[in-house]
Parts: C-alpha cells; structure tokens; sequence
C-alpha cells in the first residue's frame, strides 16, 4: 500500500481523522477516476480526500485474465484494505467487481455512468468496417474478441495486456506492432485520451460488458448504520449515488450473476432507461463469434434486478450455458 506523495500517510485505523481515505490501484486509469469520485465524496462532505495506493493481483500478473481467475482480480487487495481499516471507500470499475456480495461491505454508490461503449482506436484514424482485411487487433477481453469476429471474421485478434498507454502504443506507438486496439471509451475520457479514438463502437456492433462505464464506491456495511460516527460519509454517499446508473447496473449484474458467467466470460449486457421502464439486451457468444444468443427484455425501474434474471433464463432457455462451456473450455483465450 503506498499513499500519494502529496499527503502523509495515516494509521491503520477506522478512527475519524477528518479525511477520507480512499484505496484505489495506481495505474493511471485507476487513480483517475478514484480521484475524480474521490473529490467529489470529500468536496461534499468538506473534508480532504487521500489517495492510498493497493497492488493487486490483476497488477502484478501479466498473464490473460482467463488465465489468472478473471473475476476479482483487481478487487481482493482493495477490498481488505477496506475491511482491515486502512482506508474508508475504494473505488472500482464496476464491471471488474464479482456478482457475489462480499461479506462487510456495501456497494454504497454509483455515481452517473460515463459512455459505456467500445471504442477502437486505430493507425490512421481507420474504423472497424475500413480495417484491412487481416488486420491485426488487440483486445483483452473475450467479449470484444467474439463481437469483433462476428462483425470482421477475417480479423486476426491479439490478446494483449497493460495499462491504458501500453494499448494505446501498440496501435499508436513508434513501435506499434498492430492495426488497432479495442479499448472502453469510458476509460479514455477518464484518463483524457480520448483524442486517440478513431470510432466509437455503436452497441449494435459491440454490446457492452455488464456495468461497463460505471463507477462502484465501497464501504464498511458497519459505516452506514443510521446516527453512526460516519454519518457524513454515508450521506456523502448517497448523495452522488444515481438512480438511473443503479438501476441499469443491477439489471446488467443480475443477468450477469443468474448466468453464472465471470466478468471475463464472453457475456453483454446493456440496460437503458425511459421514465420508469428499462430495456435490458444482452448476447452470450462463442470466442470465434461464429454462435450467439441474444435477447432482450422491458421491465420496471424498480425491478431491475428480476428484469435481469428473467432475460438470463431466457437466454439459458435458448441454449446460452452450452456456448459459456465452450468458451471455458476454449484453449488459448483473449
């Protein structure tokens, strides 16, 4: 755990020091929009906020996230510096966080999503449809991979890893060894790259992963109790927390959760919201896009999470658990 240079390091403690302690990965992207969610909480609560910097394992293994457990990666290191007290929130991509509740600790906020498309960034300002054919593209993510194949099956699809520069330079770079990356366009505007987008990728071409382009900021189940000592950060909390984000979110992870597919698993979803309704699509694909299936469902606001367990039995109806096994079984993936 490393703070941020700029401020002193605090004691291991859940005592009240008058700053909000937040745990976030130091990778660019991560302190970015810690900082930014970070600012905001302590802005609002009139107390100074502090970075405090947790490697996870996501970090420190280089491998395919396939490889490595996908899910909970980049959130198990985070999440124990929570509960041991050495920082008050943590801030994740909330597509990174595993389905399952974690015992202790409350998703308290979700602020306002950002765009949760796809977006390629490519040599020469080229799009998906102008791309040579055979052109090389990076991805590190399954579900890319398939939409892409599905969309330009004369692709070659290159599983790659690294931080938001690293992507960028394989396209961009003095160096660059590939056509184009795939990266989240929410990122790219977090980070403030996103000059570099030559097209952003319409949700009919590339579904996005559940909760892509949303923000999850955790706490202490303990530190909302009504009255408690950490009133002022529970209504921080709440106050930054958008209804609509929540929603679309719930019904996108309950999907998610119902087909017992991990954040890495080749598995959309994207719910939008009209009024009181929600309008839920999600696909489950093969790794070579060559097999998919897709539906979608309207439901309530207020019933996002039954919304989503509906459309992953219908989708499990049609046959989606036998695609998620091939795709488990699938050697060599992104």
């Amino acid at each position: 755990m490393t703070p941020d240079p700029a401020a002193a390091p605090e004691p291991a403690t859940t005592a009240d020091t008058g700053t909000l302690r937040l745990g976030t990965r130091a990778s660019a992207l991560a302190l970015a929009q810690s900082g930014q969610a970070g600012r905001a909480l302590a802005a609002g609560a009139g107390r100074a906020v502090e970075l405090v910097h947790v490697r996870t394992t996501g970090d420190v293994d280089r491998r395919p996230l396939t490889q490595i457990g996908g899910t909970g990666v980049f959130v198990t290191a985070v999440r124990q510096a929570l509960l041991d007290g050495e920082v008050d929130v943590v801030v994740h991509s909330c597509k990174d966080l595993p389905t399952a509740p974690a015992d202790g600790i409350t998703m308290a906020c979700i602020p306002a999503r950002e765009d949760p498309r796809d977006a390629l960034v490519a040599r020469d300002g080229l799009t998906l449809q102008t791309l040579p054919e055979g052109a090389r593209v990076g991805t590190g993510s399954p579900r890319r991979a398939a939409q892409l194949l599905r969309a330009r099956p004369d692709l070659d699809v290159v599983s790659i890893r690294g931080n938001i520069d690293t992507r960028i330079n394989r396209a961009l770079g003095p160096e660059a060894d590939l056509d184009a990356v795939v990266l989240a366009a929410s990122g790219l505007h977090r980070a403030d790259r996103a000059e570099v987008i030559s097209e952003l990728l319409g949700t009919d071409v590339m579904l996005p992963a559940p909760a892509q382009g949303a923000l999850a900021i955790e706490c202490r189940t303990e530190d909302l109790a009504p009255g408690g000592p950490r009133a002022w950060l529970a209504e921080a909390l709440a106050a930054h927390d958008d209804a609509p984000t929540r929603a679309a979110v719930t019904a996108e992870r309950a999907l998610l959760r119902a087909l017992e597919a991990g954040c890495s698993a080749p598995v959309a979803a994207y719910a939008t919201v009209d009024g009181a309704e929600l309008e839920l699509r999600a696909l489950a694909i093969t790794p070579d896009g060559s097999q998919v299936i897709e539906g979608s469902r309207e439901g309530s606001f207020d019933a996002a999470g039954e919304l989503g367990n509906a459309l992953a039995q219908d989708l499990l109806d049609q046959g989606a658990r036998d695609l998620l096994d091939q795709a488990a079984e699938a050697p060599n993936q992104v």
